[in-house]
This record gives structure tokens, C-alpha cells and sequence, in this order.
């Protein structure tokens, strides 16, 4: 799926602006003069970053950050002002942008801003990916064998687990191998790296 570089700019000739450089470059680019339109056209499924103006009448740009910050959207920013302020961007920069640009913007320096909020935005989701399929594969553990899993994270050996639990070694080892089965891994330091991914197997 191509990634989508959303434009968020009161400015009807910033918007083309910065929509042509883009565009020459191969990117798509979805223009919006205010953050309800940007709202509106947003699909979190789609991949890209946002260029954010900083002073706009209805919404500003650091408000805009928090509200998309509020309702989960992860999309990286990158903020684009027609003057310096060093508050505003140590507070854009605080609250997760990754670039705070001053206009007028070289076409250089926006790519390869944008170029890294694309990467960055590929990076989160390959990693949202992954936590997905991890919390599926531990769901998929049976209650006794979460039990024996949450031994061998703590570094217990099959009968010191077999004691504790009270049953045979030869049943903890088959629990073991079903664990490491359906986790998709083949040693305990697999497993071990796998749970430190996995918020879902430190709670467990």
C-alpha cells in the first residue's frame, strides 16, 4: 500500500506548494485546510506521516498534536512554521514530532523529512504487526501451560517447575515443548527475547 503524506495548512498556496514538490518526488498527498477536514479524510489502515502547520485559526497545530495523540493516531508529524519559536517546537518535538520545519521549506529538506516520517510510520507498524501475532500465539496457551511458561521466564529448570506445580518432570517437558510449538520458537533464549517483545507474556 503507498504511503499518503497528509498536509494540514490553512494556506491554499502552501498547500499547493508543498503538494507539488511531493508529488514530483512520487508521493501521494492528501491536502487539508484545517484539522476537521484532515479528520475527515484520514484512514488509520493507510500507511504515510502528516505535515503540520503550527498557527492555524480554528486549531493550532501543537492542539492538533495532542488531539491526535488523543484519539490513537500514531502517524508521525512533522511540523512546518512561518516562524521561529523554539517554545512551541520543544514542545512539538516533547510531544513526539519528529521534525520542525520553518517556512519557507528548501524542497531538500522537506523530502527528507518526509522520507523519515514514511520510514518511521513503516517501522511502528511492522512493530504493531508484530505485537499482534505475538499476543495471538500466546493467547493460544493453554492455562497450565502459561503456568510452566511463566517458570522457565523465571529461569526454573523442568524439575524444580515439576515440583512447584506438583506433577511428573515427563509432563512439564511435554507443556514445555508445546509452549516453545506454539510460540514459534526453538530455545529458551528465543523465548525469553519473544516475552521481552511482549507485553502480553509479562503479564502473564
Amino acid at each position: 500500500m503507498s504511503a499518503v503524506v497528509h498536509i494540514i495548512d490553512d494556506d491554499t498556496e502552501v498547500l499547493a506548494a508543498l503538494g507539488r514538490i511531493l508529488r514530483i518526488e512520487g508521493l501521494e498527498v492528501v491536502a487539508s485546510r484545517c484539522t476537521r477536514e484532515f479528520l475527515e479524510r484520514y484512514d488509520p489502515d493507510v500507511p504515510g506521516c502528516i505535515l503540520l502547520d503550527l498557527s492555524m485559526p480554528e486549531m493550532d497545530g501543537l492542539q492538533t498534536q495532542a488531539l491526535l495523540e488523543s484519539r490513537g493516531i500514531a502517524s508521525p508529524v512533522i511540523f512546518l512554521t512561518g516562524f521561529g519559536d523554539v517554545h512551541s517546537s520543544v514542545r512539538a518535538m516533547k510531544g513526539g514530532a519528529i521534525d520542525f520545519l520553518t517556512k519557507p521549506v528548501e524542497a531538500d529538506e522537506l523530502i527528507e523529512a518526509v522520507g523519515r516520517g514514511i520510514e518511521r510510520d513503516r517501522l511502528l507498524r511492522e512493530r504493531s504487526e508484530e505485537q499482534c501475532r505475538n499476543a495471538m500465539r500466546f493467547a493460544a496457551l493453554t492455562p497450565r501451560e502459561r503456568e510452566v511458561l511463566r517458570h522457565v521466564l523465571a529461569g526454573r529448570l523442568n524439575k524444580q517447575i515439576a515440583a512447584d506445580l506438583g506433577i511428573v518432570e515427563k509432563t512439564i517437558k511435554v507443556h514445555r515443548s508445546h509452549v516453545m510449538h506454539k510460540l514459534g520458537v526453538r530455545s529458551v533464549v528465543e523465548l525469553v527475547q519473544l516475552a521481552e517483545r511482549s507485553s502480553t507474556a509479562r503479564n502473564e
